[in-house]
């Protein structure tokens, strides 16, 4: 917020708090120099319905900030959105790897600077609210948005959350989203998803419990239905979870369009403000209140939240101002670089001849062929909401040709198994990039969201609005639906694998030639079965942000330590997974996913949960573990690199409490606790503190959290399941 020629009644509140006056003092006394029509204008969007959704369709997504309750009259900003969580979704913005890659870095500190740049790009473009912390938990690999959340874990997506919290909001108020139950694109805006207390409890709630600790400033609630009713008119998950039990103070904001099915009945529920424009609440809410519908108390409960969030938020504004040349700047830039060769994962690297085939060898390269339709296109996630517009994506052919000068390089980009191997047979190593597209996952833009007719119920009348008429005739004309999305709608993916295709061209490149190495650009799982036994070298790259090239040459010629763990198990087969139906009108969740059913059914995955290989070796001893109070553990153990170079581990805490069956006392067997990262010299050793959380060890009853078992194994592992983990004791 600029600083105003002479105070406003917004700034002297600002002032005031900042001078030790009680914020709700200085809210009560703001609220009362309000109109009734400014306080319902505080509860929705500032642009008409009509121009802002054709300006949004046609012109761009979020291209400048989206306005919500800004009054002039007293100086108040309003809530500015800008989307997320790949970077900032205005402007030319720096692209970071995807929050599952960074997920995979197991580095909550890495992830709050991560959200100190976005915060600074942010406010530099005049934004002060970032739509952008996403935690769903992707109870099937298959979801779209995978790529927009941090892992399969409560824990990892709680700590992530709130490290990306932390960091925006040194200069933005932080949005939480999809509260709850997102995790299911193409059926998200009719979906009902039923889940008993305990699943949300234990498993779909805590991580969200997590990040509002941590001070978030607002939670976005969901498209989807929870137990028969609509996330954005929720009463129980917004009044009787969010802020009954867990205290939130923030605003609760829906999600964008069709978050929300009635005006009166969201704003009793405790829904805030509705998104982006003037819609069903500009069309509904002055009748609604004038029948009864709703109360005058129930629009100033909401006000006064909208405004507490944002006095709050400018009173404690430490940092200054930055200006707009900080966006894709070389500094955050590099940190994109950084964080994309971090996140990596090396899934496998065997010894051909009497080495690994990872690292390269610089020295000992003259050729290379560079195989697949990915190694030179920009792939940075999907094309919907989360979309960063970064004016220059490195390649994976351009970040190799630029850190091999001299090499002869190679790329065929056909689908042409034939003239993949024939290329590859003529270099020293060949370097296979497969994997997704937009068009293949991600937020699902398809035509038929735009042409439903309970969600077109949703919009205002046209009338004689020009925008309005605008809009139909543009939505009347052949192909207009496909425009939109670009050709790439992606939604929840149809396979789990790559396509046949890739896997034969992977396998006549390792026939061609034994270095090969197979690069997987994905979001969630892919399960390698039908051709993973062909190849020496497996590394998941992600989507990898604008820095990703180079980053992926930094780890394949070992500049960087191959030191990415995977933030999700990846199974030996699709049958090893909870049912999916991506069209589903209805759902049960219950707590059986991802690490947690693997171990229950006795399926050995094809990659545990926080398994990745480095270049070197690491050895822990000397394990301890004490309570830190409250609902916290830490485990403090020694980690020493046995190896030859250079390298980065993660230790991770599980705990198995003791006596439980799983499917008897529908209980997992190993649950995640905390982890912490150290980078060690050759030889070198540490004595590291990793912090826990006891909760994920606790079952819901009705009257609260109660240990599952009196005591439980710690182990200090470095994957779950770890057989070499060391073990101690501790009571509950």
């Amino acid at each position: 917020m600029s600083t105003p020629s002479s105070p406003t009644p917004f700034s002297v509140a600002v002032a005031a708090v900042r001078d030790g006056r009680p914020l709700d003092e200085a809210v009560d006394e703001l609220l009362s120099q309000l109109t009734r029509e400014e306080r319902l204008w505080l509860l929705d969007g500032d642009l008409p319905f009509w121009p802002g959704m054709a300006d949004m369709l046609t012109n761009g997504y979020n291209l400048t900030p989206i306005p919500m309750g800004r009054i002039e009259r007293l100086g108040i900003p309003g809530l500015l959105f800008s989307d997320g969580p790949r970077g900032v979704v205005m402007g030319k913005s720096t692209a970071f790897p995807v929050s599952m890659a960074r997920g995979a870095t197991w580095d909550v500190a890495l992830e709050e600077r991560v959200g100190t740049v976005i915060g600074r790009e942010l406010r530099a473009q005049g934004a002060n609210f970032f739509g952008g912390v996403c935690v769903n938990l992707p109870r099937h690999p298959a979801w779209g948005r995978a790529q927009e959340t941090y892992g399969e874990d409560p824990v990892l997506l709680g700590e992530f959350g709130a490290a990306l919290t932390r960091g925006v909001q040194r200069n933005a108020m932080a949005v939480v989203k999809h509260y709850a139950l997102n995790s299911m694109e193409n059926a998200r805006f009719k979906v009902d998803v039923t889940a008993d207390e305990a699943a949300l409890h234990e498993v779909y709630l805590a991580h969200f419990r997590r990040i509002v600790e941590e001070g978030v400033s607002g939670v976005m609630t969901a498209y989807n239905s929870v137990n028969g009713e609509w996330a954005g008119q929720n009463e129980h998950l917004m009044e009787g979870v969010l802020r009954g039990m867990w205290g939130f103070e923030g605003v609760t904001v829906s999600d964008f369009i069709w978050g929300l099915r009635d005006a009166a009945a969201s704003l009793r529920a405790g829904l805030d403000v509705e998104e982006p424009f003037r819609q069903q609440r500009g069309e509904h809410l002055p009748a609604d209140l004038e029948a009864g519908r709703a109360s005058w108390d129930d629009v100033d409960r909401a006000a006064r939240r909208v405004l507490r969030t944002q006095v709050r938020h400018y009173a404690s504004l430490a940092e200054p101002e930055p200006s707009l040349d900080v966006v894709f700047s070389p500094e955050h830039r590099a940190l994109a670089r950084e964080v994309a060769a971090r996140g990596m994962v090396l899934l496998k690297n065997d010894p051909v001849g009497d080495a690994p085939v990872l690292p390269l060898r610089r020295d000992a390269l003259t050729s290379l062929a560079v195989v697949g339709r990915l190694a030179d296109m920009p792939n940075t996630g999907d094309n919907g909401s989360s979309d960063v517009r970064a004016p220059e994506v490195i390649t994976a052919l351009r970040g190799l040709t630029e850190a091999l000068p001299g090499v002869r390089i190679t790329h065929v980009a056909d689908d042409d198994p034939a003239a993949a191997a024939a290329a590859a047979g003529q270099a020293d190593v060949a370097v296979v990039v497969a994997g997704y597209t937009a068009a293949d996952e991600g937020e699902w833009v398809g035509g038929d969201v735009l042409t439903d007719p309970e969600l077109l119920a949703l919009f205002p009348p046209p009338g004689d609005d020009p925008a309005g008429q605008s809009f139909a005739a543009f939505m009347a004309e052949p192909g207009a639906v496909d425009s939109i999305s670009g050709g790439s709608a992606g939604g929840d993916r149809a396979s789990l694998r790559i396509r046949p295709v890739d896997a034969e061209i992977i396998r006549a490149v390792a026939a061609a030639n034994p270095r090969t190495v197979v690069v997987i650009v994905t979001a969630g799982a892919v399960i390698t079965e039908e051709w993973r036994d062909a190849v020496p070298a497996v590394l998941v790259s992600w989507y990898s942000g604008c820095e990703g090239g180079r980053a992926l040459a930094d780890v394949l010629l070992g500049d960087v330590d191959a030191a990415g763990r995977l933030p999700y198990s990846i199974p030996a087969a699709e049958e090893h997974l909870p049912h999916f139906d991506r069209d589903a009108t209805a759902i049960t969740y219950d707590k059986w996913f991802g690490q947690r059913l693997l171990d229950r059914d006795g399926h050995a995955p094809a990659f545990p949960l926080g398994f990745g290989l480095s270049y070197t070796s690491f050895a822990l001893a000397d394990l301890s573990v004490s309570a830190s109070g409250g609902d916290s553990l830490t485990g403090t153990v020694t980690v020493t690199n046995i190896g030859s170079r250079a390298g980065r581990h993660v230790v991770q805490l599980y705990g198995r409490p003791t006596g439980i069956d799983a499917t008897a006392d529908d209980f997992p067997t190993r649950v995640l606790l905390g982890f912490a990262t150290v980078e060690l010299a050759a030889g070198a050793s540490a004595r590291i503190t990793v912090p826990a959380s006891a909760r994920p060890l606790l079952r819901w009853t009705p009257t609260g959290f109660v240990p599952a078992a009196p005591t439980a194994v710690i182990e200090a592992a470095s994957y779950a399941g770890d057989p070499g983990a060391l073990v101690s004791t501790v009571t509950l």
